[in-house]
């Protein structure tokens, strides 16, 4: 019986150097299954993601393969033909919805344009893929801009507006990145629901291996454009075979359990680099000679998966690193806070978000402020560090007074408590090379220059495993995980004793967001003190000594780690708990 969708040797190539970013990828899928696509930046993901619409970037072209939807050729078609295929057989939902949503037109312009039937006639259809997707459906909500909308409604206006048109596949490309655990859980369920309500397939692009367990029949696996691993969810993430696979495994964080996380050694190839043999061998601890010189096929493996390795049968002799059963941390000794806050209260324009928010934190202590989006996190965080202009409450650092605005705090107290943005590529400036950006708090704090600045510099990049080779890059050179990492150091050479972290491993791939929670873990137990902002419960409980749970800016549980995460209190928090997905443990599973 044929497949929905058929995928056959897939490939694209970089115009200037003649290398490949994906090559040769094939695999079949029927209706109503899903596919995820998952690898560390650079694996190839997003690229074989375009290519699956007959798209690739400037720089790049398909030079081969077939995509083969509902009995047509997409590659084979002529421009016009292919457009119009975009929508009828193939559709797209890219990670971030406002590059997909116009925020000059309504909702209801915008679900029914890219339909072939009357805007009275499509109405009724655009209502019940609202329904579908959780959203209202009413004249008043099509009438909305989508600036009106959150970012998780805004994603799902984006999900119905690609299924409006009854594709018989749709590409997601990291569609709940950056989404709290509620609402990426809502927008899972809801691309399970489609798939199976419409008898559609679809390849479902993440980083988060436990996203990709909860949704995806079928897991892919890439590396170096290459596809290394592909079978069942449960034999690929349970029962893996490839050594790249299961370092990816090793480096996940656990809700339920506290444990080191294991970062991958070394990074992944770039596209300008020359392959030979498996593109894998330079990380991996099984290869032997023969590895970096020849190239392995895809071939059946005894675990049930198809992998690109020459030595299977070595790898899974070896038992799989369960990092659930490793040591764990130590719990750092506390003391007086070092940083407090009581009787918070803030708000927009007159409208109030948070309300008689109160913690402290202690030296060499973590303690992570979690919550929904609009919880009310970024605000409290931005209230501590003099970036909100409408707050009331009580700040003290090390027992004095802290003003409000940064702008009347001391220069010490600036110097003493740094802030980490969520986006490293927004906060590092992109005309100065990561020396030059580490080099102006030197002088401005230290009145260091010359040699003593580009010692400091050297010592705070090899501090966060940042090569003094890449002391002159600028940002738009170096991957989002070198870059966090530059923001960190940058943060450093101030030598801080309050670090605040705003979603700062968010949007990193699994293996550097290892290296970056163990790097931020270190300072930790150097008696650096840190508040973590995230809605990640399995980073915190990585890393956090004790958590702060908001809700609509409220504080409605907090306490240690282990028994706000093992046995909570509140509803809401228990709420969260439920949503927080985990990748299936080989164990329990076997």
């Amino acid at each position: 019986m044929a497949k929905e969708v058929e995928v056959s040797g897939v490939t694209v190539t970089v115009d200037a150097t003649g290398n490949d970013i994906v090559r040769d990828v094939s695999f079949e899928l029927g209706r109503g299954e899903v596919m995820g696509v998952v690898g560390e930046s650079g694996s190839g993901k997003s690229t074989l993601a375009l290519a699956l619409l007959g798209f690739a970037r400037k720089g790049a072209t398909i030079t081969g393969g077939r995509v083969v939807i509902d009995g047509v050729d997409l590659l084979a078609l002529p421009e016009g033909r292919l457009r119009r295929a975009r929508g009828s057989k193939v559709a797209h939902v890219s990670q971030d919805p406002a590059t997909a949503l116009n925020p000059s037109l309504s909702l209801a312009t915008q679900l029914t344009e890219g339909l072939r039937s009357p805007r009275r006639e499509a109405l009724p259809r655009v209502r019940k893929l609202l329904e579908s997707v959780g959203l209202p459906s009413d004249d008043a909500f099509l009438k909305r801009r989508p600036r009106q909308l959150s970012g998780g409604q805004q994603q799902r206006v984006a999900i119905a507006m690609a299924v409006a048109a009854g594709p018989r596949l749709i590409v997601l490309d990291e569609p709940t990145t950056g989404l709290d655990v509620s609402t990426q859980a809502r927008v899972l369920e809801m691309v399970r629901d489609l798939c199976g309500e419409h008898d559609m397939a679809a390849i479902y692009v993440s980083h988060d291996l436990a996203v990709v367990a909860d949704v995806a029949d079928h897991v892919t696996v890439m590396y170096g454009g290459e596809v290394v691993e592909s079978g069942t969810d449960q034999d690929v993430l349970v029962r893996a075979a490839h050594p790249y696979t299961r370092a990816l495994l090793a480096a996940v964080p656990s809700a339920t359990h506290r444990h080191r996380l294991v970062p991958i050694p070394g990074r992944a190839p770039g596209v300008d680099e020359h392959r030979r043999g498996c593109v894998f061998a330079p990380r991996c601890d099984y290869a032997v000679a023969e590895c970096r010189t020849t190239r392995p096929e895809l071939i059946s493996g005894p675990t049930g998966t198809l992998t690109r390795c020459l030595r299977t049968e070595e790898v899974i002799r070896t038992p799989r690193v369960l990092p659930r059963s490793a040591e764990t941390y130590p719990v750092a000794d506390g003391g007086q806070d070092v940083f407090s806050v009581s009787g918070l209260n803030a708000g927009y324009g007159g409208r109030q978000i948070l309300f008689d928010v109160s913690f402290g934190v202690a030296r060499g202590r973590c303690l992570a402020l979690v919550g929904e989006s609009g919880s009310g996190k970024t605000t409290t965080a931005r209230c501590l560090v003099g970036l909100h202009e409408e707050q009331e409450g009580a700040l003290a650092f090390e027992g004095r007074p802290v003003p409000a605005a940064a702008g009347k705090r001391g220069k010490e107290t600036l110097r003493e408590l740094q802030y980490i943005f969520q986006n490293p590529y927004g906060s590092l400036n992109p005309h100065r090379s990561v020396e030059s950006s580490l080099v102006v708090p030197l002088q401005h704090y230290f009145g260091v220059k010359g040699r003593e600045a580009r010692k400091r510099v050297g010592e705070a990049l090899e501090r966060v495993e940042i090569p003094s080779g890449l002391a002159g890059r600028y940002p738009a050179e170096l991957s989002g995980g070198q870059r966090q990492r530059v923001a960190i150091a940058r943060a450093l050479v101030c030598e801080p004793k309050l670090l605040i972290c705003d979603e700062v491993t968010s949007a990193l791939d699994v293996s550097v967001q290892a290296s970056v929670v163990e790097l931020l873990r270190s300072l930790l137990d150097d008696g650096l003190s840190m508040i973590f902002v995230t809605h990640n419960l399995a980073v915190v409980r990585s890393i956090a000594d004790s958590v702060v749970v908001l809700s609509q800016g409220r504080v409605v549980e907090s306490g240690a780690t282990d028994s706000v995460l093992s046995a909570p209190a509140h509803p809401y928090t228990r709420s969260l708990i439920a949503a927080t997905l985990e990748v299936p443990d080989a164990v329990k599973c076997e």
